[in-house]
């Protein structure tokens, strides 16, 4: 949820008569990109809360306005987003969330300023938002076919006083989930490198993905989740949770 608070820099190129060596120069450059990020994507992770009283009709220019900026700014290359429907009560009154993807820093760079989200999208925001919340990651690319992504979208704070290897526990213990509970259809996970404010103090955000409702539920209280909350306890200081179906 993070945001509120933004297409990669194209190499020059040299004009050649040979179009088959330009189309070899264009692709040796984009895998130079992904060398330099481990073929990892940049996620963008934003999530708004609304003004009491701000109606539907209202939020839904909002959510209007953003989804149209992938048609206005290149370097989105990926756009989803939908309505919080945790049971877990932990959103902290966000509602909506947003999940952009770059595919490097150049490109959230290009996004930031762009005049369509500083402009037109902020103009239709800014009356009624009543809170942001950003944190940016990097991400794998995507792992399987999944027709319906239910995003759980988990983000830790920790004790200032953690220990980092602990932490780290923490970090392998999650990540070791999707290999114990099949109903986990994807995972990603990373910590904050966003470099806008709207963060809360959270450091990690771990997205799990089910394809239902139904896997959450088998997910939640399952005895090697439960087992991991055990490990995060001792180092936790706060956690926030938001669940949306991907549109």
């Amino acid at each position: 949820m993070e945001t509120p608070a933004d297409d990669a820099a194209g190499a020059d190129e040299v004009t050649i008569a040979n179009e088959s060596i330009g189309e070899t120069a264009t692709n040796s450059d984009e895998e130079t990109t992904m060398d330099k990020t481990n073929g990892k994507l940049l996620r963008h992770a934003v999530f708004f809360s609304f003004n009491e009283g701000t109606t539907e009709q209202e939020i839904e220019s909002v959510t209007s306005a953003f989804a149209a900026l992938p048609e206005k700014i290149d370097s989105i290359i990926d756009f989803q987003w939908g309505t919080n429907n945790s049971p877990e009560k932990l959103d902290d009154g966000f509602t909506h969330g947003f999940l952009l993807t770059f595919k490097d820093e150049a490109g959230r760079d290009a996004y930031l300023p762009h005049p369509a989200h500083t402009g037109e999208f902020a103009d239709a925001l800014k009356p009624h938002m009543k809170d942001v919340f950003v944190i940016d990651y990097w991400g794998n690319p995507p792992q399987a076919e999944i027709q319906k992504e239910l995003k759980h979208a988990v983000f830790f704070k920790f004790k200032d006083d953690a220990d980092p290897a602990a932490v780290k526990n923490v970090e392998q213990a999650f990540a070791s989930l999707p290999d114990k509970i099949d109903a986990i259809k994807a995972f990603e996970w990373g910590i904050n490198n966003s470099p806008e404010s709207h963060d809360d103090g959270f450091t990690h955000c771990f997205m799990v993905t089910f394809d239902s409702e139904e896997g959450r539920e088998q997910y939640l209280p399952h005895p090697d989740h439960k087992a991991f909350v055990e490990v995060l306890k001792p180092v936790l200081d706060k956690v926030r949770v938001v669940d949306f179906w991907a549109q």
